[in-house]
């Protein structure tokens, strides 16, 4: 077995994710758990790495790189922002280190939009962004989420960014308004169910009528007999139609697009792709945030 030579962790609000890597960037052991930022901003981020090194069995002399929301203002160590036009390797360069600490522990700073009109702001996704750099000298990049991000990227530079709260949209009009009455009983679906295409390709082409749009999960169950599972599977597709509707005004139309997502999200989107017949490659996210820590590893521990 390879020796261990680096921990590389993504810090989520929600989610925690470790893994013990070796100098060749090989996954020797893995952590996953829900003690995101959240939970750990009251349990104690040291006392919750601390806890998941002990269990992989890291000893003291591995360093540890971080990104996400443990460099958040109300995370373990504020790291700031890098700000746009940004290159990806001096978010590298501007890594914090965590003070009081034997180990070598290093955050990542996030990416900041600092536009009067369109400020904006990502933790975590630059990481992705590093790690899922292509041979397109030009290229949008689309990474769903709770607050999805679409990307200008040219070379190493990243241009612009705008933040879409789809996800989280979607968690609060289906829980807490007169939608939840249309899709309280909703069964799972996917991206091959017809109502999603339908709302998918009906809100890119009509994104000033959102509101109106959502309402219709509702009036579509009193006047047309929608069940449940269409009415949550309409609400998802609209939401995303209108996301592609300003995700894709953000770069030009010579660039490649690039889907970076992992599990349902990839599904959904990749058929939201295929439904307005765009072109575009995929990336698996858990992989492009992987390869993006070992990129600041290599920058980090290992440069010398």
């Amino acid at each position: 077995m390879n020796e261990p030579a680096y921990v590389a962790v993504d810090w989520g609000t929600s989610s925690f994710r470790l893994w013990l890597m070796d100098r060749d960037d090989h996954v020797l052991a893995e952590r996953r758990s829900g003690e995101g930022m959240t939970t750990a901003a009251s349990m104690g981020f040291g006392t919750v790495l601390s806890s998941h090194l002990q269990t992989v069995q890291a000893s003291a002399a591995l360093p540890v790189v971080i990104c996400g929301m443990a460099g958040a203002r109300q995370g373990w160590v504020e790291a700031g922002y890098v700000d746009v036009p940004a290159r990806l390797s001096t978010v590298l360069s501007n890594a914090v280190r965590v003070p009081a600490e034997e180990r070598d522990i290093r955050i990542l700073p996030g990416i900041a939009q600092r536009s009067d009109t369109m400020p904006d702001v990502m933790r975590g996704e630059e990481t992705q962004l590093l790690g899922s750099a292509g041979i397109a000298s030009q290229r949008l990049v689309c990474m769903p989420g709770t607050h999805s991000k679409w990307v200008g990227v040219n070379g190493d530079i990243v241009t612009s960014f705008s933040s879409f709260m789809t996800g989280e949209v979607f968690d609060a009009l289906s829980k807490h308004t007169i939608l939840k009455h249309a899709m309280a009983e909703a069964d799972s679906f996917d991206g091959s169910h017809p109502a999603f295409i339908a709302a998918v390709r009906h809100a890119r082409e009509n994104p000033a009528m959102f509101t109106n749009l959502i309402f219709t999960c509702r009036s579509g169950q009193l006047l047309h007999g929608l069940d449940a599972t269409s009415a949550a599977a309409r609400l998802s597709g609209l939401l995303i139609g209108t996301e592609f509707a300003g995700g894709l005004s953000i770069a030009g139309t010579d660039a490649t697009v690039q889907l970076v997502a992992s599990g349902k999200l990839l599904t959904l989107y990749e058929a939201a792709f295929a439904a307005l017949d765009l072109d575009f490659e995929s990336v698996d996210a858990d992989l492009a945030v992987r390869n993006g820590l070992a990129s600041a590893a290599r920058s980090l521990f290992f440069a010398h």
